[in-house]
């Protein structure tokens, strides 16, 4: 074990000095969000429909980074193992090249494209909503009959409603809201310059789209609600319409964007033309100048970030190299703890309609982020200033409204989620939009319960005792997959889970070595252990809802893994010390496993790849172990 050891203290070093250098001077770390090429091309055809001429430079950089991306087979795809390509992802790169005016539809690439489209069944079999919205509201199809079917009345709806607009989901609140708004008015933003997608069409009979059976009873169940509603229609309908122009209003950050995210911006630029706004109008100049905003610089070049993650690196890393040994006195730290304390959220926002205890206390994925705080970044940011928060007032405060905040966020079944409390019923997961099952509602999740139990044991000193921290415990034992592996939503995906809730309820359990499911769970990660000694999952895991090995380890998946069988056993076994000393090796390798993405936004329709987590996890990992087995 020495010479693992000897090792694990080079690496310690070396990722500290490099973490430490790319500290920006107002403390925060800026690390690429990168998130394929869909932002990319939404972004150079909202540029073309705006009329914008002073974005040339930026299109051609957004058209090169795209075309690169192409696959020789002529399709685009969100990771290296997508079987076939993906269909969405491949009409919006073509339709995004082509608008740029850059390429042609004679180029040798997008006949590729073009070939590929059409042996997919063109652009009648397009599953991504957004992908629909984009053609749909540039005059490219017609309005899907998912969206053209909900009511816009349905905002009307009081909360006592089952199916409610503030039922759903804040994601899809914030997507949902200028779709209804574009579908309703049929809106077609087409200019003498819309390139014509006919040779992405077939001659194949178009899709039907008509409603499955529960969502037909969805349907009549949310046409029941409106046909109760006191007024004229006519009234109904203009008021719909305002309040739905009035949420988005309402929830446009100081940069401009919607909700601080760059896909729902793109659709409010989009409705707002449809309600007859100019396009110089100033919210949609501020808007267009906050989504240019998130531009950041990748070796693959120019690509435009959904949401930066600057609060949640920042957090990550602040929180690591503590653990790491750097005091919480050191420059880098204070810099960092000052930077977080600063955007503690202190304004309530959409949470606190289904919390009882609606006091201000978490923080955001961004910086531009001021009203909607989520749980996973409020207890990173809690372990980055808990040092500090020991000695100094201003951080012990911040930090006990944070766990203030987190302790008010269990839904009820005793497990955590994202944004919302108990936004949960699976009614609206019926509604006819692809991503609806995993978007359309906020429950509980292990990776989000399993991560709060860890910080709730570790920082926070509770355990199970503690009436709602055995509740959790209990969600994450019923929760547990057969296999004994646990399904993680923000991450990929069984590795990323199984991580999540081990770490949490090692750090809440009296015994762990006697707990049934902590032994499933280390039997499981065991099982899955590569050759090479490392760990690797594909992200087809997040579609078919079972563990797709990789075939190959992934420096962030290693750590994670490591890390959870760190924290369940006293002393390293040797498979352990076999993957210590392959996560040590992952991070002076440099291939495709090195930038595959680890990061989850929608299944089969938003992968990332945080180019800050081949620092984060296995400095983490390497900390731990080093802590628990060095001596």
């Amino acid at each position: 074990m020495g010479n693992a050891i000897s090792e694990i203290d080079e690496e310690l070093r070396r990722l500290t000095a490099d973490i430490v250098r790319r500290q920006q001077a107002d403390g925060s770390w800026r690390y690429c969000f990168e998130n394929g090429i869909s932002i990319d091309a939404y972004t150079i055809i909202l540029i073309r429909v705006l009329e914008i001429d002073s974005e040339e430079a930026l299109i051609r950089q957004l058209h090169d980074r795209i075309l690169g991306a192409q696959r020789p087979e002529g399709h685009w795809e969100w990771y290296r193992d997508e079987d076939n390509g993906n269909l969405s992802l491949t009409v919006e790169a073509y339709y995004a090249l082509l608008y740029s005016r850059y390429s042609r539809a004679s180029d040798a690439p997008l006949r590729k494209a073009e070939r590929y489209v059409r042996t997919q069944g063109g652009l009648g079999k397009t599953a991504g909503i957004l992908t629909r919205c984009l053609l749909a509201a540039t005059g490219q199809t017609g309005w899907p009959l998912s969206l053209t079917s909900i009511p816009l009345e349905m905002l009307l709806l009081p909360d006592s409603f089952p199916i409610n607009f503030f039922e759903f989901s804040g994601y899809s609140r914030v997507h949902l809201a200028p779709m209804l708004i574009l579908a309703n008015r049929h809106y077609s933003a087409r200019t003498e310059d819309t390139p014509e997608l006919d040779a992405l069409q077939t001659e194949r009979a178009p899709s039907d789209d008509r409603p499955s059976k529960p969502v037909q009873e969805w349907l009549d169940r949310l046409q029941l609600g409106v046909s109760k509603l006191i007024g004229a229609p006519k009234a109904l309908h203009e008021s719909a319409l305002a309040k739905a122009e009035k949420f988005m209003r309402d929830r446009i950050e100081a940069d401009g964007t919607l909700y601080s995210y760059a896909s729902c911006t793109f659709l409010m630029v989009l409705a707002f033309l449809a309600l007859g706004y100019d396009k110089r109008h100033p919210l949609i100049v501020q808007a267009m100048r906050g989504l240019i905003g998130m531009r950041c610089r990748t070796e693959e070049g120019t690509t435009i970030q959904n949401s930066p993650s600057t609060v949640w690196d920042t957090a990550l890393l602040t929180y690591a190299l503590q653990e790491a040994g750097t005091t919480e006195h050191h420059p880098a730290i204070r810099k960092a703890s000052s930077y977080l304390l600063a955007l503690q959220h202190r304004k309530p926002g959409d949470w606190t309609r289904h919390n009882a205890n609606p006091v201000p206390g978490g923080w955001g994925f961004s910086e531009t982020n001021t009203i909607n705080p989520d749980v996973d970044d409020t207890t990173a940011a809690l372990r980055a200033i808990r040092n500090l928060a020991r000695s100094e007032p201003a951080y012990r405060e911040s930090w006990n409204r944070g766990l203030n905040w987190v302790l008010s966020m269990q839904n009820r079944d005793g497990g955590w989620p994202a944004f919302e409390r108990n936004v949960d019923r699976q009614l609206l997961t019926w509604v006819a939009i692809e991503g609806a099952k995993s978007a359309a509602i906020d429950p509980s999740e292990a990776d989000l319960t399993g991560r709060t139990l860890e910080y709730l044991g570790s920082f926070a000193g509770l355990n199970e005792r503690h009436g709602f921290v055995k509740k959790a415990v209990d969600w994450l034992n019923d929760h547990q997959e057969e296999d004994g592996s646990w399904y993680g939503r923000w991450g990929i995906c069984y590795i990323y889970g199984t991580w999540a809730a081990l770490t949490g309820l090692t750090s809440v359990t009296a015994s762990p070595e006697r707990h049934e499911s902590i032994r499933k769970g280390t039997d499981w990660l065991l099982r899955i252990q590569n050759d090479d000694g490392g760990w690797g999952e594909s992200c087809d895991s997040d579609r078919q809802r079972r563990y797709v090995p990789l075939g190959r380890s992934t420096p962030s998946q290693t750590a994670w893994a490591i890390d959870a069988l760190v924290s369940v056993y006293p002393e390293p076994p040797p498979s352990l010390v076999q993957g210590i000393r392959r996560l040590a090796a992952l991070l002076h390798e440099d291939d495709w496993t090195a930038s595959y993405p680890t990061g989850a936004g929608l299944p089969g329709h938003f992968y990332v790849r945080y180019h800050s987590y081949n620092s984060i996890w296995p400095l983490l990992a390497l900390s731990h172990y080093r802590r628990k087995y060095g001596k």
